[in-house]
């Protein structure tokens, strides 16, 4: 499998085993590891906010008769908050469940808010992280994020970093931006899950096949981000089978090819024909609602509900609201008021209010179990 620079560290594969799935037992975990480097997936992702991934893909390493050329390169993560003495054992935690000396990337597990990002620059979380880089624990630093763009862009401009990880989707491209100007200045860019987040495309609904034919929805949406130039697309693989897609785009790396660009303007076509004039354009103009409502980020929801079928993953993403903290948004279309304020700063003239309104009939539900974020 094709590599990418990553920051300051060691290349990655193009794809990232994400461990957070295969979590069932250590023979699990080891299946799936030994599948992924077979295939020449270099990167792990974990974390100690997985149960108990780090310790099961610590026992899996220990035992793995087969290992990608160069070795692993692994990354964890901590959560923001924490004092210098929590953070430092925290950090020795992960090195010994992990059965390492050296972790090559050490990330911020979610600067979502401006508070997060405080504690990583100029609060303890700053303390921390040079002891990690100075103490030689840790090779390079990099965050997470489910926050705003301009939080987003503030920590990458902030000089602090040396990788991100970052949701980018095919039907969620708004933080490309971010992505580029952040690889153009030597940044590693990680796309956190563009197949389950990025719409559950390891299964598509009919109307999406039909949309991409003859492309699989996920063989698009991966292809999508590679020939963006992002450094690695994470996988979360429950099972050595979930791996079969990453395998064949081993070496896909390059630009888009004809046939792909003419099916990603099908998707396009269609998705503007089935939602005519009701179509939200993303542009966030109708921002800030006087209640909080992220209109934008609900219709993005409607959308893809209308648009490509896509009703199971919206509504799971739907009815998280308000019920995973800082990780997802809190206020769902319910609290529009229609006061209308939002209407004439559309450029398309929608009518909000109304929409969202259509949008909480169709996709609130009894809440699902949440699998992290």
């Amino acid at each position: 499998m094709k590599r990418r620079s990553f920051g300051t560290g060691r290349p990655v594969s193009l794809f990232t085993l994400g461990t957070m799935r295969a979590i069932g037992s250590v023979d699990q975990m080891a299946s799936v590891l030994e599948a992924a480097a077979k295939i020449g997936i270099n990167h792990l992702e974990t974390a100690p906010a997985y149960g108990p991934a780090e310790q099961f893909l610590g026992e899996a390493l220990q035992h793995s008769s087969t290992l990608p050329e160069g070795g692993w390169v692994t990354t964890s993560k901590l959560l923001p908050g924490s004092s210098l003495v929590e953070g430092q054992h925290q950090l020795d935690a992960i090195l010994h469940r992990l059965g390492l000396n050296t972790l090559d990337n050490l990330a911020v597990h979610g600067i979502n808010r401006q508070e997060h990002l405080e504690w990583a620059l100029s609060g303890e979380g700053a303390q921390l992280m040079e002891w990690a880089l100075s103490s030689g624990r840790v090779t390079q630093l990099g965050f997470s994020s489910h926050g705003t763009n301009a939080l987003i862009e503030q920590a990458l401009r902030s000089q602090r970093f040396d990788f991100c990880s970052l949701h980018l989707h095919l039907f969620d491209p708004q933080r490309l931006p971010l992505a580029h100007w952040a690889l153009e200045n030597g940044i590693g860019v990680m796309a956190i899950s563009p197949a389950d987040k990025g719409g559950r495309l390891q299964a598509p609904s009919p109307t999406l096949k039909d949309d991409c034919r003859p492309i699989d929805p996920l063989v698009l949406a991966y292809r999508f981000l590679l020939a963006q130039g992002v450094s690695t697309l994470t996988l979360g693989a429950a099972f050595s089978d979930d791996l079969t897609t990453a395998a064949h785009l081993a070496q896909a790396d390059g630009p888009l090819q004809q046939q792909e660009t003419e099916v990603l303007h099908q998707l396009e076509q269609r998705h503007r024909e089935r939602l005519g004039n009701d179509l939200c354009g993303q542009c966030r103009a109708c921002l800030p609602c006087p209640n909080q409502v992220p209109i934008p980020n609900l219709l993005r929801l409607r959308n893809l509900t209308l648009g490509h079928d896509l009703i199971e993953y919206s509504q799971e993403r739907y009815n998280l609201i308000g019920r995973a903290g800082h990780w997802w948004d809190t206020i769902d279309a319910s609290a529009c008021e229609s006061c209308g304020e939002c209407l004439p700063r559309c450029p398309h003239g929608l009518n909000i209010p109304k929409l969202l309104a259509d949008t909480h009939t169709r996709l609130v539900a009894a809440p699902r179990r949440r699998l992290w974020s």
